[in-house]
C-alpha cells in the first residue's frame, strides 16, 4: 500500500500550504479573539481561497469542479487546518454537500444549485439536521420509535411543501446560501422511513436565521439557528425521494463527514507538534533547553506518535474511499480516534508552552479550545462506537 502523493496531489498540498501560511495564519488568532461570534467571519479569506479552487475542489470535473480524490481532499484539509481548523472546515463543509448534489440530485437541481455554487465565490453550503431536542439520535435512530429524531415538519400542499420548526448548531448557518434540510414528512413512523431532505436556499419565504452560537473553539466557523415558519419550498427541491431522507444522507457523503473531521484534526495535531518543538528548542528552564528535559522529551515523543498514527489512519481511510470500499467501519473509527488524539496532543502542547501557553492570545490556547469541539462533532464518542454495531463485520 503506497501512500506517497502523486504529482497532482502534491501540487494541491503545496498550494494549500502556501495559502494557509500567507493568508490564514495572519488572521487566525485575531479572528478567534473577537467577542461577537457574528464578527469573527471574514469573507475576504473565503473569496481568496475560492479563487484557488478550495471551495469547489470536491465538485466532479464534468460539472466544472476540480474533482480531486479523497486522499487529496484529506491532504488539503490538514494543510489548511494547520493554520486554522475552523477556516479549513468552512471550505470542506462545501465539499461534503457538493458530493451529495453529484450523487443524489437531478440534472435540473444541479443546473439550479450546482452551477451558481461554482460561479459565486461567496456561495457556502450547510446541512440542517440537529434540533434542540434531536442531535445524536439522528445518526443512530431507534428502529421503531417515531418520537425520536428530528421533528421539523414538512407538509405537502400541491407542488409545494410547507416547513415549520427549528434547527440549531447548523454549519455555515449565518453565511450559507443553500441548506440541505432534514424534515419529518411522516411523523407516524421512525425517521428511517419518514424523513425527507430538501434543498432550501437562503431568502426562501418563511425561512430566517436565528442566533449565532458563541463557541469556545472554532470561533470563525458560523454555527447558527435556522427557523422555519411556514417556509414554502417547491417539490422540485426534494433530494432523492420523499421519505428517503436517511438514504440520501448516507453513503459517500456521510463517510466523507467522518474523514473530513479526522483530516482536520490531523492538521491541528501537526500544528501543535510544530509549536511544541519550537518552544522546546528555544525556551530554557533550570539552565537547560526544554528539549533537554526527559519529561519534555517523553511528551514530544507521545505527540509525534499519536499524530503519525492518526496520519496513517486518515490516509488509509481516504484510500479506501477512493476505491469505493463499502461497509468499512474505518470512517467512524478514524473520527473517534481523532477526537481522542487531538485533545491529548493539544493539551501536551499547552503543557510544554509553560505559562505562556495559557494566555488567551496564545495559539496553544486556541488549539486546545478548537480540539474540545471534537467531543461534540457527529455525535459523542460513545454514540459513534454504538453506530458500528450496524456494520456487518462488527
Amino acid at each position: 500500500m503506497d501512500f506517497s502523493l502523486n504529482e497532482e496531489q502534491r501540487t494541491w498540498q503545496l498550494e494549500a500550504r502556501r495559502f494557509a501560511q500567507e493568508a490564514i495564519t495572519a488572521i487566525s488568532v485575531e479572528r478567534d479573539q473577537i467577542p461577537d461570534p457574528r464578527e469573527t467571519f471574514d469573507w475576504e479569506i473565503i473569496k481568496k481561497g475560492s479563487r484557488l479552487g478550495l471551495r469547489t475542489a470536491g465538485v466532479p470535473r464534468e460539472w466544472g469542479g476540480h474533482g480531486i480524490d479523497f486522499v487529496t481532499q484529506a491532504v488539503v484539509m490538514a494543510e489548511l487546518a494547520q493554520s486554522d481548523s475552523s477556516i479549513s472546515k468552512t471550505f470542506s463543509q462545501c465539499w461534503k454537500w457538493s458530493h451529495l448534489i453529484a450523487a443524489f440530485c437531478t440534472n435540473d437541481q444541479k443546473e439550479r444549485f450546482l452551477k451558481p455554487f461554482l460561479a459565486d465565490d461567496t456561495y457556502l453550503i450547510g446541512s440542517a439536521s440537529t434540533e434542540p431536542n434531536a442531535g445524536s439520535d439522528n445518526r443512530l435512530p431507534p428502529e421503531d420509535d417515531p418520537a425520536s429524531g428530528w421533528r421539523l415538519k414538512a407538509e405537502r400542499r400541491g407542488e409545494e411543501w410547507i416547513l415549520n420548526g427549528e434547527k440549531c448548531f447548523i454549519a455555515n448557518g449565518s453565511v450559507g446560501k443553500l441548506f440541505f434540510v432534514s424534515t419529518r414528512t411522516n411523523p407516524d413512523v421512525a425517521i428511517r422511513d419518514g424523513t425527507t431532505v430538501f434543498m432550501v436556499p437562503s431568502g426562501t419565504p418563511g425561512f430566517r436565521i436565528g442566533k449565532v452560537f458563541n463557541k469556545s473553539g472554532w470561533r470563525f466557523y458560523q454555527n447558527a439557528e435556522l427557523i422555519f415558519e411556514n417556509a414554502r419550498v417547491p417539490h422540485t427541491n426534494v433530494v432523492g425521494e420523499v421519505n428517503g431522507g436517511v438514504r440520501a444522507r448516507s453513503g459517500p457523503s456521510a463517510e466523507f463527514g467522518d474523514l473530513e473531521l479526522a483530516a482536520n484534526a490531523l492538521g491541528v495535531c501537526e500544528a501543535a507538534v510544530e509549536s511544541a518543538m519550537q518552544r522546546a528548542r528555544t525556551h530554557r528552564l533550570g539552565g537547560l533547553y526544554l528539549m533537554e528535559h526527559q519529561l519534555i522529551q517523553l511528551k514530544l515523543n507521545e505527540m509525534h506518535m499519536l499524530t503519525e498514527a492518526l496520519r496513517s489512519f486518515v490516509m488509509r481511510t481516504a484510500w479506501e474511499m477512493d476505491r469505493e470500499v463499502r461497509g468499512s467501519a474505518n470512517p467512524i473509527l478514524v473520527m473517534n480516534f481523532s477526537s481522542d488524539v487531538i485533545q491529548r496532543v493539544t493539551r501536551l502542547n499547552l503543557e510544554i508552552q509553560v505559562n505562556a501557553g495559557a494566555t488567551m492570545p496564545a495559539a496553544a490556547d486556541k488549539l486546545v479550545r478548537d480540539g474540545i469541539i471534537w467531543t461534540h462533532l457527529a455525535g459523542d464518542a460513545t454514540q459513534r462506537i454504538k453506530v458500528m454495531k450496524r456494520f456487518p463485520r462488527w
